[in-house]
Formats: structure tokens, C-alpha cells, sequence
């Protein structure tokens, strides 16, 4: 059973929607801005991508703003794009006809640090009911269910930035069950001094910019945003006439193995997994969105797994995500929607803020870059660990997208 993508929403720091993100990402532009949600010149790095002219009251029913936190909000609008673009009609579906699996790392930590602060100031009396679900890990899935009648087997991967492609490996194992539309991938966000502190803590968060794989890179900088997707049967959506941005071909996950063992990292073994369950070999891959930490060491390691598979310089790299920051458990679901569109109009988008990479790959740079791509292999990894790997390809069954078929 083939699962294919057919809707795409986006509410990232270099666009609301999905065009205006796309025409971003391929121009190059950054979202990254010094941070004006909270003061935060009292931090050593004080850089984020913020995902501008966002109210939530222009997008959501009044009465889910105050029960909801912002990284929700953004779920919910960019959930709601997605199946407006993939035709959504519920009753198309049947009772138990839709699942949400989504991707989150600490839940909704700005409204958790709200409350938290009312309660010292102010006592328990000023403390949301809501506060009883909006911090929570899984509250996007079950808003988004909540709204769109997803009563279909649900769930959430805490897998920090590989979570994006986790969920989508989850939803993937939904279709291939029965279960003919999931919404997925993953919108997050922690831009508050609650979140802002955990991230220093890392010591991986650069003071100075995002430049994966260059000479001068120092350590990532966080965002907020993301994607989410409806993934769906191929048989279903040619029903509904529905076309397809690509299919999920290949998915793997593996861990890193404990610190002190005298073993390699597992990202190599994930992208080696995810293209011999999408049977396809590395010659065949078109491009890499890489998962760019921009950690000298992790940025290493990774480089040495892109030249172990293609070769030095043997394949097209891109990190488009050093225009947004790190999104948590948003960013691989959003460099999958990236890589998705690539698919569609023949174009790698570049890496901004990298003139010239430190290492032996091919790194998209300055511009974007017109290429025949039909397989894209996507890269992820969570801090604990975790790595997970996407291959996605252009559909070519009946409900491919005419300009792709």
C-alpha cells in the first residue's frame, strides 16, 4: 500500500502558508531576528526564528485562544491549511476514518511559564483550568483531532528534531493498516525563558548565527514552526481526484549508542534502512536535506555519513532550516514540506548563511539550484540520540500532480 502526501500546511519564521514559506526558501531569505517575544538581553544568545505576523484570533475560534499555547495555535492553522489543500470533507472518511500523529519535544512551555508565573505572584486562584492540557507533550495531536474529527488511532513521538520524521513513519504504518488519512509532522516552539533556558543548557545554541557545515559554525540557533502534512492511501486520493506532492518510499529510526561504548553513531544505519526499505540504492538518491546541526562535531559526523553513502561531493546537500532555526519537534516536518515541493518544481532551495562548507559535500549555496529530482533522502536527529531518515518520491501513479507525471 502506497502512502502519499496531499496536503501541506506551513506556519514557519520565513512565512505563513505554505507559498509564501516556499518563495522564502527558495530566495534564500532568513527568519532568524533577534528575539522580541521576551527580554532576553540578560542570555549569552539572544537569535531565533520567530514566525512573524501570526494572531491567533485571526485564524481560530475565539474561544480556543486562551486555551491554547502559541506553538497550538500555529498547529492548528497550519492543520487546517493542510486539509483545506488536501480537499478534506470528513464525512468522506467514516467515524474512524483519520488519525493525527504528531511530533512535539516539551508541549506548550510558553503557557506552562505563564501559569507557573501567576501561580508565584499571584496564588492558585489565577492559575488557567487550561493549564491542565495546553503545557502537555500530545495536546496538538488532540487538538487537531478534536477539530477535524480524527477519531482514528492517534499519537505523539517525542523525539526532539527527528520527531518530525517519526511521525510521519508513524502515520505511514497507520495508512498501510486501514486507516485512510492521517494528519501529521509537527509544529513546536519554546520561545520563552522557561524553553530559552533549557536550550542554553544544551551549550549547542550558537551566540552568534546558524551556519551548518561552514567554517565559522558554533552551535544552532532554536525557532518555532513548522509543518503539518495529510498522508493518505494513493488508491484513496485517486479516488478523490486528490493529486500528490510525493510518497513516503522509505522510513527508518535508530539511536545512537550510550556515550563510552566504542560504537558508531546510528545516523548512517538510519539512511542506509530508510533507502533499502524504499528500494532504492544511494545512486539513485537526487538530493539530501540534511539534518545540519551546526555543531562542529555533529556537522562532522554527518558529513562523513553523506560522503560514506555518495561519495565526496557526490550528491546535492541542503539545510534551508538554517533560515528558521532548529523548529524542536517542527523542523524535519517542515524540511520534509521542503523537500516535498522540491519534488514538485524541480528546485533545491539553498543554505543561507553558509558561503562556502567546511567539509567534502556538495552544500547548496547562494542560490537556489535547478535539478530533475525524482528521489529526495531527508535527515533528522533529536538531541538523546535519536536519528530518523525519509525518502520521498515524485508519485507517478494515478493522482500524481500533473506537473510532475
Amino acid at each position: 500500500m502506497t502512502a502519499v502526501i496531499t496536503g501541506i500546511g506551513v506556519t514557519a519564521p520565513t512565512g505563513l502558508g505554505t507559498d509564501s514559506y516556499w518563495e522564502a526558501t527558495k530566495a534564500g531569505r532568513s527568519g532568524i531576528t533577534p528575539i522580541d517575544r521576551f527580554d532576553a538581553s540578560g542570555y549569552p544568545a539572544q537569535l531565533a526564528g520567530q514566525v512573524p505576523g501570526f494572531t491567533a484570533a485571526e485564524h481560530l475560534p475565539s474561544r480556543l485562544v486562551p486555551q491554547t499555547d502559541r506553538m497550538t495555535q500555529l498547529a492548528l492553522t497550519a492543520g487546517a491549511w493542510a486539509l483545506e489543500d488536501a480537499a478534506y470533507e470528513p464525512d468522506a472518511f467514516g467515524e474512524y476514518g483519520v488519525s493525527v500523529v504528531t511530533a512535539a519535544s516539551g508541549g506548550g512551555v510558553e503557557f506552562g511559564h505563564r501559569e507557573l508565573e501567576n501561580l508565584w505572584r499571584k496564588g492558585k486562584k489565577f492559575v488557567s483550568a487550561y493549564q491542565s492540557f495546553a503545557w502537555f507533550y500530545a495536546v496538538n495531536t488532540g487538538q487537531l483531532s478534536i477539530r477535524h474529527g480524527g477519531r482514528g488511532p492517534c499519537g505523539t513521538l517525542v523525539t526532539e528534531q527527528a520527531g518530525g520524521l517519526d511521525a510521519v513513519g508513524q502515520a505511514r504504518r497507520h495508512v498501510r493498516r486501514g486507516t485512510p488519512l492521517v494528519v501529521t509532522g509537527g509544529v513546536d516552539g519554546a520561545l520563552s525563558p522557561w524553553g530559552w533556558v533549557a536550550q542554553l543548557s544544551t551549550g549547542l545554541v550558537s551566540g552568534t548565527g546558524y551556519r551548518p557545515f561552514g567554517a565559522e559554525a558554533d552551535g544552532y540557533l532554536p525557532g518555532e514552526g513548522g509543518a503539518i502534512l495529510v498522508l493518505e492511501d494513493a488508491e484513496s486520493a485517486a479516488a478523490r481526484g486528490i493529486p500528490a506532492y510525493g510518497e513516503i518510499a522509505g522510513y527508518a529510526a535508530t539511536l545512537d549508542p550510550r556515550p563510552g561504548l566504542d560504537a558508531p553513531p546510528g545516523l548512517r544505519r538510519a539512511a542506509e534502512l530508510a533507502l533499502a526499505d524504499a528500494r532504492v540504492t544511494p545512486s539513485e538518491v537526487d538530493a539530501v536535506f540534511a539534518d545540519a546541526a551546526g555543531v562542529p562535531e555533529l556537522d562532522r559526523i554527518e558529513a562523513q555519513v553523506l560522503c560514506g553513502l555518495f561519495g565526496p561531493h557526490g550528491v546535492p546537500v541542503t539545510a534551508p532550516k538554517s533560515a528558521t532555526g532548529r523548529l524542536f519537534g517542527g523542523g524535519a516536518a517542515l524540511d520534509l514540506a521542503a523537500a516535498l515541493l522540491s519534488l514538485r518544481d524541480g528546485v533545491l532551495p539553498p543554505t543561507p548563511g553558509v558561503e562556502r562548507p567546511d567539509h567534502p559535500i556538495d552544500l547548496v549555496t547562494g542560490a537556489a539550484r535547478e535539478l530533475p529530482l525524482r528521489t529526495v533522502l531527508v535527515l533528522a536527529r533529536g538531541h538523546g540520540g535519536f536519528n530518523a531518515a525519509v525518502v520521498v518520491r515524485a508519485h507517478h501513479g494515478k493522482g500524481a500532480h500533473p506537473w510532475r507525471s
